[in-house]
């Protein structure tokens, strides 16, 4: 059963690896026994990352750009071996009410979440299927793919979009054994989300939400990725992981 869950021999890509959930994701893979490539603007970040890596035996590189450029990324991942696993976790918010909405809003939180997320996929499975690779797409939506709420109207949006894209991608890549899934995080206690959690108000209605009580750590969702990365997953495809501690079973 434990070889269910290693990576061993094979190369895994973390976009938005620097910090939160990429990094948990990135060390995870690694110690299962992945090569993994980190990728993100912030170079400095993901070098850090590379040497905690290193440091515990595990094998990592890193690609230093933004992946709104997805012309640049494509042509990045083009002079590449192929990935097996790619986690496609770069994303952002700006909570706001709908009246507060812009269209610089709408530009930068569609623009990462689904655009540069589509085009993400549409470079790594191009290079997968041109040389025969198999492997696990996985896409980081949130519980936010499936409800809505209050000041999450583009987030939402964006989410809700790439769970479809997530499904039709999968049906289109299964025959060439390429599975494409999404895991669908509750709020995590992150660099991002942290200030949010500082208003009293906002963590007691986010915990009225989770079933289980706590707001979600980065832990919490690794555990899913590797799940999905490796032979474990292997009849799971077009799927959605919920790590929400219950809010959408509501």
């Amino acid at each position: 059963m434990s070889k269910l869950f290693r990576l061993d021999g094979r190369r895994a890509l973390v976009t938005g690896a620097g910090r939160g959930i990429g990094r948990g994701i990135a060390l995870a893979l690694a110690e299962a026994g992945a090569a993994v490539t980190l990728c993100a603007r912030s170079a400095d970040e993901i070098e850090a990352v590379r040497d905690e890596i290193r440091a515990m035996g595990g094998t990592a590189d890193t690609l230093p750009l933004d992946v709104t450029d997805s012309a640049g990324f494509a042509a990045a991942i083009s002079t590449r071996d192929p990935f097996h696993v790619f986690v496609n976790n770069a994303g952002t918010n700006r909570p706001k009410l709908l009246p507060d909405v812009t269209e610089e809003d709408y530009d930068v939180i569609l623009g990462l979440n689904l655009k540069a997320a589509i085009f993400a996929v549409q470079a790594v499975a191009g290079r997968m299927t041109e040389t025969g690779t198999k492997g696990s797409i996985i896409n980081m939506s949130s519980q936010m793919g499936h409800v809505g709420a209050a000041q999450r109207s583009l987030y939402c949006a964006s989410k809700w979009a790439l769970e479809g894209f997530t499904k039709s991608v999968a049906i289109e890549l299964g025959a060439q054994g390429i599975r494409v899934n999404t895991i669908c995080p509750t709020f995590i206690e992150t660099p991002l989300t942290k200030p949010y959690f500082e208003d009293p108000a906002f963590r007691t209605e986010v915990l009225g939400k989770i079933k289980l009580g706590r707001v979600g750590q980065v832990e919490d969702v690794v555990g899913a990725a590797v799940f999905l990365a490796c032979d474990a997953s292997a009849m799971t495809t077009g799927s959605a992981i919920m790590v929400d501690g219950g809010w959408t079973a509501e």
